[in-house]
């Protein structure tokens, strides 16, 4: 079933300053909707998208063979080419499906229209492979349709020279989806997970496809008629979990279904550890995400078009990414609640 509470304005938000400089009311909040142990609110803005140009998101891009991945051989880099006239969008946690290993893309970039070959960050989401899988062919990737699932998984793909983390955490996610939710230790619940390491084949499985249908069904159409949103925070079992705002309602639009599909698995892989309670209110998700604006600046990483800047407080990540090319606005924020 899905609620509503009443919208709030995000009055003395810390995050209307690096928004925008437009009054405080700006930006509301409103929600929760609820689907079990998922609680969704949703993030509106009343002025003009901060970016102006269309960003088409990796996902779509690669299903239109507009753009290309290629396998190169080395776990960490892979090859990327905009086949298209089009500005395209790659975020942190995009995992692409295929090569001689699943992987993920670590950072945020604008890949520009025609941009040929260039190289991008990865790290392997399935131990243990190399070698094509089926009739996928192994000199490129298929598809970009889902992204990693977990809070300590996203946090781990950032940083850098986390190969070995992020081994663990895939094993840890893994786990938890082969246990149906049930809680298992990790060591144990891999007992019941054998065959592939693949962090994409086990959000692909029957299983988990259907326990997350019931989330989508129920919170897929929250945003239909709203055209104001810019963003998603969402809580599992109780507690506060992330945050992804865009400079534009238009991309967030296009990157929500992907969006859902990465929190609806992560709160099925929690859900043994749902209690009875009620979602947090609107002045606790406002609370997490200033405290994460007022964390300490822990530097910037550039990747082609693109610059990533960390902030961090005892509570909070929040990485927020620029296009020098569009007057420095910034495209996306990513806050993770520790």
């Amino acid at each position: 079933m899905t609620s509503k509470r009443t919208s709030i304005p995000l009055l003395g938000f810390g995050l209307l300053v690096a928004l925008s400089p437009a009054a405080a009311d700006d930006l509301r909040i409103s929600g929760p909707f609820t689907h079990e142990n998922l609680a969704v609110y949703l993030v509106h803005r009343s002025s003009p998208a901060a970016v102006k140009s269309k960003l088409t998101p990796l996902e779509e891009a690669m299903a239109q063979k507009k753009v290309a991945v290629y396998e190169t051989g080395n776990v960490n880099q892979l090859s990327i080419e905009n086949l298209s006239g089009e500005d395209v969008y790659v975020q942190s946690g995009d995992i692409v499906k295929g090569g001689r290993q699943d992987r993920v893309l670590t950072t945020d970039l604008v890949l520009p229209a025609h941009s040929g070959k260039l190289p991008i960050a990865s790290f392997c989401v399935e131990q243990g492979r190399w070698t094509k899988r089926g009739a996928e062919p192994a000199e490129h990737f298929a598809s970009a349709s889902f992204a990693v699932s977990s809070k300590d998984l996203k946090v781990a793909v950032r940083e850098k020279d986390a190969q070995t983390k992020v081994w663990q955490e895939v094993a840890v996610s893994r786990a938890k989806l082969a246990a149906g939710g049930a809680g298992l230790a990790a060591s144990n619940a891999m007992i019941v997970a054998p065959g592939s390491t693949s962090m994409q084949l086990a959000m692909e499985k029957k299983e988990v496809v259907d326990a997350t249908e019931g989330y989508r069904k129920a919170l897929a159409n929250i945003t239909e008629g709203k055209s104001d949103v810019v963003g998603f925070v969402y809580a599992i079992n109780g507690q506060i979990n992330s945050a992804e705002l865009y400079g534009s309602s238009e991309l967030f639009s296009r990157m929500w279904p992907k969006l859902l599909r990465a929190s609806a698995t992560e709160a099925y892989a929690e859900h043994a550890k749902a209690k009875p309670g009620v979602a947090p209110d609107a002045s606790a998700v406002k609370l997490a995400l200033t405290e994460a604006d007022r964390g300490s600046d822990k530097g910037k990483d550039t990747a082609g078009r693109s610059t990533v800047t960390k902030k961090e407080s005892a509570k909070a990540l929040l990485f927020e990414t620029h296009d020098p090319a569009a007057a420095d606005a910034w495209i996306h924020r990513s806050y993770v609640v520790k």
